[in-house]
Formats: C-alpha cells, sequence, structure tokens
C-alpha cells in the first residue's frame, strides 16, 4: 500500500522504515531537506495515487492543524488523512467536521511504542468510521506488533486520541507510584541497595512492568540518579485526562497527583522526579535536563537496548 508520511523525526521516521520493511511504498515530508524525499506537500500529495492516503505525525497544537487545514486545500474527495500525534480528541472532531465537507475522510490514531516501535511495533489507538478504518487496515496491521493485542478500533473519530491520552494519564500515575517508592527507599537507612530492591521486583512481583526494567536500567547506570536534576516536563495529556475527568466528574487522584507531582518538580530537585525524568528518556527518548544545567537528547542514551517485556 502506498502512504504519505509527513513529519519524520523520532516516531515518523521510525515508523516510515518499518512500514517499507512490510513491503509498502512511503514517500515522506520534513521541513529537514536531509530527512525528506520530497521538497513540499504539494510535491507528496502529486506523487500519491488516488485515492491518496496521508499520515500526519508532526508536534500537536498549531503545527499538526496547519498541516492538516494545509492538506485539505490540496487533498481531493475520496482521499483520507490519519493524525498520529497527541492531538486533543476535541480537534479531532473540529479537523474532521472540516475535512468530511470536501468529501476527506479522518482518522486519529494514538500511537504508543516511543523509540522501541520499529522492531517491536506500536500500540494503536484509532478512531474513525468503520470505512475508514478498513481502507488503512493494511497499515495498521504492518505498524502494530506481533499477535492478536495492539491495535483497538476505539470508536468514532476524537475515541483514538481520547484513548491515548488516559494511555499516558495511567503512565503518570505508574511512574509517579515507582518514583515515590524510590524516594522512601533511599531516605531511609533500612535499605541499603535500593537499585538492587527494584532488580529485585522484576520477576515474580505484582508490580514487574516494562517501566520497571526501564527503571532499573536507568539505575544501573546512576544508581544516585546524580546525573539528573529532578524536573518532569508534561506532554500536555496529562493535563487533558485531568480536565476529561472533571467534565465528567469522574474521581481520578493518583493521575492528578501525578500532574500536580510534575509541576512540584519544576520547583524542587526532587528524587522522585528525577525518577521520573529518567523513565521519561528511557522509554521514549525524551529530552532530560542534565544536573549541570544542560540538557541532552534520549534517543542514544542508555536504555535504549532494554528489552520490552514481552507478553
Amino acid at each position: 500500500m502506498q502512504l504519505g508520511i509527513i513529519g519524520l523525526g523520532k516516531m515518523g521516521a521510525h515508523m516510515a522504515e518499518r512500514l517499507r520493511r512490510g513491503g509498502h511504498e512511503v514517500i515522506g515530508f520534513d521541513r529537514d531537506p536531509g530527512l525528506t524525499d520530497v521538497g513540499s506537500l504539494e510535491e507528496l500529495v502529486d506523487r500519491l495515487q488516488t485515492p491518496r492516503h496521508v499520515w500526519v505525525m508532526v508536534p500537536a497544537g498549531g503545527p499538526t492543524s496547519t498541516t492538516i487545514d494545509a492538506l485539505g486545500g490540496l487533498l481531493a474527495a475520496g482521499d483520507a488523512v490519519v493524525d498520529g500525534g497527541n492531538t486533543r480528541y476535541l480537534d479531532d472532531q473540529r479537523h474532521a467536521a472540516e475535512l468530511a465537507e470536501k468529501g476527506i475522510g479522518f482518522l486519529d490514531c494514538g500511537v504508543s511504542g516511543g523509540v522501541w516501535g520499529l522492531t517491536e511495533g506500536y500500540a494503536l489507538m484509532v478512531g474513525g468510521t468503520e470505512n475508514d478504518v478498513a481502507r488503512l487496515e493494511p497499515i495498521f496491521a504492518t505498524l502494530k506488533p506481533a499477535g492478536d493485542s495492539g491495535f483497538v478500533h476505539a470508536g468514532p473519530v476524537g475515541a483514538g486520541h481520547f484513548a491515548k491520552m488516559v494511555h499516558n494519564g495511567i503512565e503518570y500515575g505508574i511512574m509517579q507510584a515507582y518514583a515515590e517508592g524510590y524516594e522512601l527507599l533511599q531516605t531511609t537507612s533500612t535499605v541499603t541497595n535500593v537499585p538492587a530492591v527494584f532488580a529485585s521486583w522484576q520477576s515474580g512481583t505484582v508490580i514487574r512492568s516494562w517501566l520497571l526494567d526501564l527503571l532499573v536500567r536507568a539505575l544501573d547506570h546512576d544508581p544516585d540518579l546524580r546525573e539528573l536534576r529532578g524536573y518532569a516536563q508534561d506532554s500536555g495529556e496529562g493535563r487533558w485526562t485531568v480536565q476529561a475527568a472533571v467534565d465528567h466528574a469522574v474521581p481520578m487522584p493518583v493521575i492528578t497527583a501525578a500532574l500536580f507531582a510534575r509541576f512540584g518538580s519544576r520547583q524542587d530537585d526532587s528524587p522522585a522526579m528525577k525518577v521520573v525524568a529518567a523513565l521519561r528518556n528511557q522509554f521514549g527518548g525524551h529530552a532530560i535536563t542534565a544536573a549541570s544545567g544542560g540538557m541532552e537528547k534520549g534517543a542514544d542514551s542508555p536504555g535504549a537496548d532494554v528489552e520490552p517485556p514481552m507478553g
């Protein structure tokens, strides 16, 4: 199948490569001339056969809206756009309505997998009509992990990104629990080998997880996390999850507290936030703030060769 991908950054480039390895023809566009296959959106659209399928993989917010608006003026009835970024679900519904006036299909796809997706596959949460999802099925089938799980048609437009938003909110809560446990273990004089305690939990316990494996890897590299400052950003999806909980009167104390803890990390050098920063770097290659104050990219950091849990 032929697919155009807009945005060949950390995830977009790996997704394009996984699709090519799966036998698909991918034409990519990126503002970086060293990455792009074509010189413009217009050239990308011209290179695609009808009906065209274009996957947008650029930062959420203004860049995504601008890109989708531009595609609305270039594509034709019968074409389809997939937003694979972390767009807010309310924006998806607006984009879908605007494109529908021109006969252009729209799907929102929450993507999880970080820097691991190229080899392990991406978890995909998709919103859209049955027909639009079916026409992109070969693409989804190649991107997802092997096996029965890893893909869901979550519902109509907006459902995919809503599901991914909640996924990220849960991620906040799990990381915060590990982080608080680390700080307590580190603070007491009773436990003398904190990294070994976390490593012992990797087998036989009910709290074992891929995040735990990544934390063990981070502690193996830097047992006291001295190389990090306890500062953790939030991507915005944690805020949207809490806002949605307020809108629907759903109690969400754990995720809300985890979000607020990240706000607190920007005021003090918190040991717990060092764990959250280390985990975000390990699984997603997110930039981290070094103890020296400089910024480091995470894609090449220790942890990039950690095996994710199987099954």
